[in-house]
């Protein structure tokens, strides 16, 4: 009874509040609010004055800040392989981005929060993610699992008895997971993903050319040049640094190839990571996965020539969905629209794991 009239208060209370979805992401936060879409998507990067203790900037604006700030602001990312690193920046970055996206005549009730966390993650962590939500505003807060939100994202049939095999490689960390009746039958979460691989071609532009660069020229490098696929036509990029023996700045040139062999072992890492699933994964729902192929979401999806790489070594056909960064935000979505339809895969206000997430 108490449960009904629970469902009751807060179809009602839904109806004059701002129902949010938040893609918590290392390197990009997605909101997602009830009624409207996707209306915000903004670097997870956030500018500190240690003079005043206030917030400088958010996101965007943050993001240009970076390496060029003065002594007494720094430029910090509150998420680090998926998980909050910096409670209390991540917070006031929810209080920012909750009050962007809240309707002037809904402040008065306070909203619902879905929030998407990486797989595997242990209860405190979780719990860092609720009370973060909670103490940025929200009524109640829900937890769901990145790749779950991914597939139901992707319009997967994730309610039926049919195994579907996606894989999310974001900022922080690539989750791999097996799909079944509102469950997850095997999953992995790497901590190798995007900054995973801006350090690897920080490490390796250091090594083979001398010259130190920065996140930033890193991050333009990846997008540009990171390729798996051999056969196109080569591009090529100057990046500025600083030279490490001289200490002056100085300039070079690298190429695909230079990004294919900086990057080879995380992409090799990804790839055992997807085996080792697979192996692990029940004949039965491996032979649905063998038949509807293998999906990937997120920002790694976008990498030319990884997903027939994988569909070569795997031996199963590997799909991209459509508009792959927005995947775990969209699921989170449509969760909301539909909240008692996802209830059973849902992390509850409470912080309990429902059972089948939870065994």
């Amino acid at each position: 009874m108490r449960k009904e009239w629970r469902k009751k208060i807060d179809a009602l209370l839904g109806s004059v509040s701002t129902d949010i979805g938040i893609d918590l992401g290392t390197a990009n936060t997605l909101v997602y609010v009830k009624g409207k879409g996707v209306v915000l998507n903004e670097p997870t990067i956030v500018a500190i004055n240690h003079k005043t203790g206030q917030l400088v900037a958010v996101g965007n604006d943050a993001k240009a800040m970076l390496g060029r700030t003065p002594a007494h602001i720094e430029v910090v990312r509150p998420l680090v392989e998926g998980v909050i690193s910096d409670f209390e920046i991540t917070e006031e970055m929810l209080v920012y981005l909750i009050n962007k996206v809240r309707d002037d005549y809904r402040t008065l009730i306070a909203p619902r929060v879905l929030v998407g966390v990486p797989s595997g993650i242990t209860n405190v962590e979780m719990r860092a993610a609720r009370d973060a939500a909670k103490n940025a505003g929200a009524r109640d807060v829900y937890l769901i699992e990145e790749p779950m939100a991914a597939a139901i994202g992707a319009k997967l049939p994730v309610k039926q008895a049919v195994g579907n095999m996606i894989i999310d490689i974001g900022g922080g960390n690539t989750d791999i997971a097996v799909i079944s009746l509102d469950g997850i039958v095997v999953a992995k979460n790497l901590r190798v993903a995007g900054d995973h691989l801006n350090n690897s071609i920080i490490s390796y532009i250091r090594d083979q050319f001398k010259v130190l660069v920065g996140d930033k020229t890193a991050e333009e490098a990846k997008i540009l040049l990171t390729s798996i696929d051999r056969n196109q036509e080569e591009k090529e990029m100057v990046v500025r640094g600083r030279d490490v023996v001289t200490g002056l700045p100085k300039e070079v040139v690298i190429t695909e190839t230079d990004i294919r062999q900086a990057v080879s072992q995380s992409v090799d890492s990804v790839v055992e990571a997807v085996r080792d699933v697979l192996e692990k994964t029940p004949p039965e729902v491996l032979a649905d996965v063998m038949q509807r192929g293998i999906y990937l979401a997120g920002g790694g999806a976008l990498i030319p020539g990884l997903a027939p790489l994988i569909e070569e070594l795997m031996q199963v056909p590997v799909h991209i969905v459509p508009d792959p960064l927005r995947a775990v935000v969209r699921g989170t979505g449509i969760v909301l629209e539909n909240l008692d339809d996802y209830e059973e895969i849902l992390i509850d206000n409470e912080g309990e794991l429902s059972p089948i997430i939870g065994d």
